[in-house]
């Protein structure tokens, strides 16, 4: 209000702030609430799922950073473009989720105010796809990373209340920047947050995981508007499934301070994981393991772990865990690199991959979000030419699109 009425004079400025003051019996939060809009729609979990369809991810762009400072062509993308984004839709994706680091764009204590200019390419690229009609998840991301240069949201960091004022300062900037985008807009609390070790998880430092996951929530919803009703995306420890769903101390936060529209039989949070399993096959950048599924030809290049029935164990488990108690499942990120360097049919089995990941989060009520880095050729993830435009993988793109038939 302040920056519209400059010119009223301070004497005029005075009654304003005055009566306003008055109105709302001095209540901070009255007048700091927004009203939801009139074109948010409600939706239900099965609701929302269903339109998410299958999603994509604009990976290694708005989360690249060099020297701790965040710049989407660091790793090597160009510029993202809005022919890109309808590129990506005519291809039959209906949600873009797009990482975003902050790190040294973030200002010193106590305000850690977020790079203006920063904050506002955030906003247009999310809109290059929200003006498609497309749903848009975006986090926090390279930030929680300890081997990421300038990461700060670090569950074994040695200053918690720190970190944990940093992080509501900059989840509370991010979300009155979207407060007004309808539900097609999803706010991801973080990324694949752990202490490094792929072991069993540390309970101290998964205690603060869900703090900060408690704190976003909070945050967010405090922000009013949109944001007392939108859908939140909650990870658990590293987004590993076992450690989400089994008893390792994931807590799925409260959301006492969401909207009293939303009926209390209904939820709005979302539980994110990812897939890449199995491992060897999904991401090892080496020969050996090129195949997966039932009709790989070659058993030695073909994992000893993580097939079918392994995939359809996994979600099924999140599916008994969350989907049931009304909390979608996205599977955030899943996919397979390359190797067709080392064996002329691996698009084969990276297709058969993606088709069989996307049909079982289908089968199991969760989002399949494809992770695409941008990199074509040997070791890359990538079914576009962010260059030119073009798609590069139509193999694996029909793959997705025929699991969810």
């Amino acid at each position: 209000m302040l920056a519209k009425m400059k010119k009223c004079g301070m004497y005029s400025l005075a009654l304003i702030l005055l009566s306003t003051m008055f109105l709302n019996g001095w209540n901070a939060k009255a007048s700091a609430a927004t009203p939801i809009t009139s074109d948010f729609r409600s939706l239900q979990a099965s609701q929302i799922v269903s339109e998410m369809g299958a999603g994509w991810n604009l990976g290694n762009q708005l989360e690249a950073s060099l020297n701790g400072t965040p710049s989407e062509t660091a790793w090597g993308n160009p510029m993202v473009t809005p022919e890109l984004i309808k590129k990506v839709k005519a291809a039959g994706f209906k949600t873009i989720r797009i990482p975003v680091s902050y790190l040294n764009h973030i200002g010193s204590a106590p305000n850690y105010t977020i790079n203006a200019a920063w904050l506002d390419r955030v906003k247009t690229v999310v809109d290059y796809a929200y003006n498609e009609g497309l749903y848009v998840i975006i986090n926090i991301h390279g930030d929680g990373y300890n081997t990421v240069q300038g990461g700060w949201l670090l569950v074994n960091g040695s200053n918690q209340t720190a970190i944990k004022q940093k992080y509501e300062k900059v989840w509370q900037q991010i979300a009155n920047k979207f407060v007004n985008y309808d539900e097609r807009l999803i706010l991801e609390s973080m990324n694949e947050v752990f202490d490094g070790n792929y072991g069993n998880p540390n309970s101290a430092y998964y205690a603060n995981l869900n703090a900060y996951n408690q704190i976003f929530v909070d945050t967010v919803r405090k922000t009013g508007g949109n944001n007392s009703a939108r859908w939140l995306l909650i990870p658990g420890w590293n987004t590993n499934i076992d450690y989400t769903v089994g008893n390792y101390g994931f807590v799925v936060p409260t959301d006492t301070n969401r909207s009293s529209t939303i009926p209390s039989s209904e939820k709005r949070i979302m539980i994110s994981a990812h897939y890449y399993s199995p491992w060897d096959f999904a991401g090892e950048e080496n020969g050996t393991i090129t195949q997966w599924g039932a009709t790989a030809t070659n058993p030695s290049k073909k994992s000893t772990w993580g097939q079918e029935d392994y995939l359809n164990s996994q979600l099924q488990s999140m599916y008994n865990k969350f989907v049931t108690q009304g909390y979608p499942v996205v599977l955030g990120e899943f996919g397979s690199i390359d190797k067709t360097s080392y064996d002329s049919t691996n698009n084969v089995y990276r297709a058969a991959f993606a088709k069989a990941v996307t049909a079982t989060a289908k089968k199991y009520g969760a989002v399949p979000v494809y992770w695409d880095n941008g990199h074509n050729g040997q070791h890359g993830f990538a079914l576009f030419n962010r260059s030119n435009n073009t798609v590069t993988q139509q193999g694996i793109i029909n793959a997705i699109m025929q699991g969810m038939q």
